[in-house]
């Protein structure tokens, strides 16, 4: 897709990609910090969090790992886990601010995610899906290191508003629709549409046998 290769472009991915960063370690570090972790496993589950999904998509794109490439985004990670380690000893902090940022990190990092594919000349299907795995997956390794059933697999529309704001923010791309402002309606509709989930308790159905 010609509208996806300006410098410009470029800037926007590298924010989004730090801001994702940030909010999804801060998001594993709540979730740490309600099973009491110390300081070193508070930042493990952070790095785990904000650079899994990213990592993940790389390596199935076949391109450097995002964070090793450039450490800032590391940094980053570490930087936010410590923050939020110490603004939890100063302000009350509950799970509600957990789901907030961990919407927040799903939204951001499943559009970065597609943007990063879309530049790689993926198809379009696949960048959306390359969304979904970079927006759930840091979620997915914070759940099991931390030894409990994976957030995307239990709880309300997860992956599910994530495709689904990979799609519209792709259509909104080939409707001419400016990057910035794709980026910014996608991401506003899949970090709404998952708070609603949540507040609605909104799941898709569950699997189960037919009973004799």
């Amino acid at each position: 897709m010609d509208i996806i290769t300006t410098k410009h472009l470029i800037a926007d991915l590298y924010l989004l990609t730090i801001l994702a960063v940030i909010v999804s370690s801060a998001s594993g570090v709540l979730k740490a910090g309600l099973l009491q972790f110390d300081l070193f496993g508070v930042i493990i589950i952070g790095i785990a969090t904000g650079l899994g999904g990213g990592s993940l998509r790389d390596l199935l794109l076949d391109r450097p790992v995002f964070w090793i490439n450039d450490q800032s985004f590391f940094v980053a990670s570490i930087l936010s886990a410590i923050i939020i380690f110490i603004a939890a000893r100063l302000v009350k902090i509950t799970s509600q601010h957990f789901l907030i940022l961990d919407a927040a990190g799903l939204a951001t990092f499943g559009i970065a995610g597609t943007l990063v594919s879309l530049i790689l000349n993926a198809p379009p299907l696949v960048a959306s899906f390359m969304g979904v795995i970079t927006g759930i997956m840091g979620g997915v390794f914070r759940d099991v290191l931390c030894n409990e059933t994976p957030v995307v697999f239990a709880s309300s529309l997860y992956a599910t508003v994530s495709w689904g704001g990979s799609l519209f923010f792709i259509a909104l791309l080939y409707l001419k629709i400016d990057v910035t402002l794709s980026a910014i309606f996608a991401g506003l509709l899949i970090f709404i549409a998952r708070l609603l989930a949540i507040h609605f308790k909104i799941c898709l159905p569950k699997f189960k046998f037919k009973q004799s």
